[in-house]
């Protein structure tokens, strides 16, 4: 089984990156089953119930969040019905919302997507080795493959989940810092890991964000409101080849693409 995941979406950009690249990588890949973070797709901050659906039609199955999860009204409100997302497991349990997501395969089994969020230089939220623990517990035996997305600033964070988790998932993939790392491996247990899988969305620009702005910000220390760039988009994934009886990983690779889109194909 081939799982696509796809980086952070970040805004309007991110949307049509994936509308954009994903059905010729589908197509080309045999991509069975498709992830995505989803915690950027409005405006670059947060997310809502109409633009996971946009997301939905371009094929992206399941959606893990992080720490932007609650940054729309629409998404605190709508939250507990969208089935297909996953927001992190370590936020309160009072939070709404769920920290895995399920999707059935034909064949009766079903892939789980656990989403989790660091806390070195983050938000204070409770332990997520704890979080993914009780996660992994409540899975039914009908899973065949889990993939973690744990959405964190510090590389050693993303690689300790990975190792404590090596041979009981399929894999662990790093996001959030929206920069593609070259580390992508299989750890000994077969379990499939990359730090981060990088962010779909403007090339030219810094995570994003329009270049000037955070460049004056750097310079004058003041503050100033992030504005998503335009521009060349960037696609950024991994393919996650997956064993359907152990529940492992054979293989991980990275995808990076880069395109000029025009007028006519943004509708």
């Amino acid at each position: 089984m081939n799982i696509l995941y796809i980086g952070d979406i970040v805004g309007r950009p991110g949307r049509l990156a994936v509308r954009h690249f994903l059905p010729g990588i589908v197509k080309s890949r045999r991509v069975d089953l498709v992830m995505a973070n989803a915690e950027n797709i409005a405006h670059g901050i947060g997310a809502t119930p109409a633009l996971v659906a946009e997301l939905r039609q371009y094929g992206v199955h399941l959606f893990a969040m992080g720490n932007h999860t609650w940054r729309k009204q629409e998404m605190v409100d709508g939250i507990d019905s969208l089935q297909d997302v996953a927001r992190p497991a370590n936020y309160s349990k009072s939070a709404p919302g769920r920290g895995r997501a399920l999707y059935g395969l034909p064949d009766g089994r079903q892939v789980a997507l656990i989403s989790l969020i660091g806390r070195v230089y983050m938000e204070p939220v409770d332990c997520p080795f704890v979080a993914v623990e009780r996660e992994l517990a409540a899975l039914p035996d009908s899973v065949c493959a889990v993939i973690v997305d744990i959405h964190a600033e510090a590389t050693s964070e993303k690689a300790a989940m990975a190792w404590r988790l090596d041979g009981r998932c399929t894999a662990v993939v790093g996001t959030h810092t929206h920069v593609q790392t070259a580390d992508e491996r299989l750890l000994p247990g077969k379990t499939a890991f990359i730090t981060d899988v990088g962010m779909c969305g403007p090339y030219n620009s810094i995570l994003g964000v329009k270049k000037d702005l955070v460049i004056d910000k750097l310079i004058t220390g003041l503050p100033r409101k992030w504005e998503v760039a335009d521009g060349p988009v960037q696609f950024n994934a991994v393919l996650i080849r997956t064993n359907r009886n152990t529940g492992r990983s054979d293989a991980i690779e990275r995808i990076r693409e880069v395109a000029e889109i025009n007028a006519q194909e943004t509708g």
